[in-house]
């Protein structure tokens, strides 16, 4: 595997964890506790980070699976 993809893979790991605490932190005790509903509509900063999750996520996807394929040649 090409060290530049793994340092890649590592830092996209890392930015992901960090928004997905956020979005946990954001949530509140209500959402554990189910008095609000998942499924109400995101706003604002919650809707931002929400996106932002799912480019990452998909970004993190593509490098990894290019570094196995780039291992497997």
């Amino acid at each position: 595997m090409k060290p530049y993809l793994s340092v890649a893979e590592i830092l996209i790991s890392v930015i992901l964890i960090m928004v997905l605490v956020f979005q946990l932190k954001g949530s509140g005790a209500g959402f554990i506790s189910g008095a609000v509903s998942p499924f109400q509509t995101r706003r604002g900063l919650e809707k931002t980070l929400f996106q932002i999750t799912i480019v990452i996520a998909i970004l993190f996807i593509a490098i990894s699976a290019l570094s196995v394929r780039l291992s497997s040649l």
